[in-house]
This record gives structure tokens, C-alpha cells and sequence, in this order.
């Protein structure tokens, strides 16, 4: 996942030209498959109407990316590509400027990164409501409603740790702790180590200790907790290497870190345009969760197959495509 700091988006003075020129990607690629109709069916209103979807570069947001591109093309319209945008900044930027249509955002990075608040809302709904309404009344987006699925961040242990030690939530590792200092060996990334929102200030809300703090990149926090190098690390609650590796993602049971629920974005005035987007896309975004965002990341980043394929199989598993989309 892309950073989460509270810096201001300096890529806003960039031309639209050069953002798309700087990401390395063009417009106009049409979507790779042929798409056939499953529950999702054409509707009228979008035949024909050219969508451009983007995403950000990483793995879950391609997929999700993919899943709208495949759901709006089995409605009937003219579908763009335009996923694997580097970096939330830039991701924001060509939604504004209508280098894009549609896109997938997180009501976290909504309110702190775009909107610039510093404290988040602990309760989902109401953090999803408040970057909704702020953001339609200052920038002119529409948030559609949020989905289950959160990527926010939490700790996770090996399964066979938590299972030793009676770990489920994050207060569970709390008492453990205290009790065995000698374990509190953790692995986080550098901004992680250091921000209010993640290591100081979740150690502060629940009074655990740490003996030893290793500094690391984000993959290599996953493979330091599977091989045993820190017993705790920070993750994203979707990532696949949490079911690749076999980890436990244990349960922020106080809501300390902000919430990430995934809502699909467009603009205002593109939505009263196109009101019928919202009854094919939410389906797809109600479908998703935490557990199965993992299964579908883990195929991507530790099976190695390619997210296109990935996201076609599982709208298909779902019926909202036919299967006939070779």
C-alpha cells in the first residue's frame, strides 16, 4: 500500500499531459477480455458511454480496478484501462482533472491525505460519512457507498505463534508482553516507527513494551515475521502474503488505527451524468471483503498469476460476468 502520510499533494501542479506521461501510461487501452453478461446485464443508459478507470499501483487496487473495468463493460459501456497509476498524489489528480472516470479510493487516505485532517473517525460508517460529505462539498466527488472491505493496518504473528500464546487481538498481545518483555520484538517500516498514527501512538493506547524495533521495507516485514527474525509485524489487514505465509492478523480490538474502507470515486458532475454506474458497481464492491481481497492477493503476489486473470475469475465465481470472457 502507497504511504499515508499527512503530506500535501505537491504532484497538484502537474498538468494532466504530464501525469499520464510521467506515469508511463496511455489512455484509450481498451479492457483486455471480452466480456459476456451474468447478473450483471447491459443497461441502456451506459451503451456505448466511454468510462476511463484508473487505480493505483498496487496489487489490490489493479484488482479492483479490473473488477469495475469487467463489471461496466458487461453493462454495456466503452471501457477504458487505465489502472497501475504510480501513487495515490497522482491517482487523485487524473480523477480531478478527467484523465480518469472512476477509481476505487479508501476512506483513511480520503480524510487525511486529500481532505488534511490528522485525526481520523474510529468508527467506519462515520468516517466513510465525513469523507463523503467534505469531499463532494470542497472538490465535487462522489463517494459511493463503502465496502466491507478495510485496508487498515493492524499486527500480525505467525498462526502458530498466535496459537502458542493465545493471540487474537491486539490487547491479547498486550498482556503478553508485559508478562514477557523479552518478546516484544517488532518489525515496522521507518514512518511507521516514528508517526503518531502508527507505532508511537498505538503503543501509547494499548501500553505495550518493545525490547527491539527493526526497521524495514513493507515485504520484508512479511517474510521477517514468517521466518522468525521479530515476532510482531505491522501489515495491511488485505494483503495476500498474510495467507501465503500463514500469518494472524490480530484484531485492533481498541480502533486505534484509522479506518480504510474501499468506496468507488468519480466526479460529481460525470455521476449525475451517468447515475446508472452506481447500480452496476456496487454489487461488485458489496461482494468484497477482508478475507477474500487476502485469497485474491495471494494469488497475485504469492502465486504469482496475473491480476487481470485473477479479478475475471472471481467476478465469473460470482455470476456477475459469464464465463465465456477468453
Amino acid at each position: 500500500m502507497v504511504s499515508r502520510s499527512s503530506a500535501r499533494l505537491a504532484a497538484a501542479l502537474l498538468a494532466g499531459a504530464l501525469l499520464l506521461a510521467g506515469c508511463g501510461l496511455s489512455t484509450n487501452t481498451a479492457v483486455p477480455f471480452t466480456v459476456t453478461p451474468g447478473s450483471i446485464t447491459p443497461v441502456p443508459g451506459l451503451e456505448g458511454v466511454t468510462i476511463t478507470v484508473g487505480s493505483k499501483d498496487f496489487t489490490e487496487q489493479i484488482l479492483v480496478g479490473y473488477m469495475a473495468e469487467l463489471a461496466l463493460s458487461a453493462a454495456g459501456a466503452d471501457v477504458r484501462d487505465l489502472t497501475n497509476i504510480q501513487g495515490s498524489s497522482n491517482s487523485r489528480l487524473a480523477l480531478k482533472t478527467g484523465d480518469i472516470d472512476l477509481t476505487w479510493e479508501y476512506s483513511g487516505t480520503g480524510w487525511i491525505n486529500y481532505l488534511g485532517h490528522t485525526d481520523p473517525i474510529p468508527d467506519e460508517k462515520g468516517q466513510y460519512e465525513a469523507v463523503r460529505d467534505e469531499d463532494l462539498a470542497q472538490n465535487g466527488i462522489r463517494w459511493l457507498p463503502y465496502s466491507e472491505l478495510n485496508n487498515t493496518y493492524a499486527f500480525g504473528v505467525t498462526e502458530a505463534y498466535a496459537q502458542q500464546h493465545g493471540l487474537k487481538t491486539t490487547s491479547d498481545m498486550t498482556r503478553f508482553l508485559l508478562q514477557n518483555p523479552d518478546q516484544a520484538v517488532f518489525c515496522v517500516e521507518t514512518e511507521f516507527a516514528s508517526r503518531q498514527d502508527g507505532l508511537p501512538g498505538v503503543q501509547k493506547t494499548y501500553g505495550f513494551p518493545t525490547t527491539d524495533v527493526k526497521t524495514f521495507g513493507t515485504g520484508a516485514i512479511y517474510a521477517g515475521v514468517a521466518n522468525g527474525t521479530c515476532n510482531f509485524g505491522e501489515i495491511f489487514t488485505t494483503d495476500g502474503r498474510i495467507a501465503g505465509l500463514n500469518l494472524r492478523v490480530l484484531e485492533d480490538d481498541k480502533k486505534f488505527f484509522p479506518q480504510y474502507n474501499i468506496s468507488v470515486v468519480l466526479r460529481e458532475d460525470f455521476a449525475r451524468l451517468h447515475p446508472e454506474i452506481e447500480q452496476v458497481v456496487q454489487p461488485v464492491a458489496q461482494a468484497l471483503n477482508n478475507k477474500e481481497m487476502i485469497e485474491l492477493g495471494k494469488r497475485v503476489d504469492v502465486d504469482g498469476e496475473d491480476p487481470g486473470i485473477v479479478a475475471r475469475d472471481w467476478m465469473v465465481e460470482k455470476g456477475f460476468i459469464g464465463a465465456d470472457t477468453a
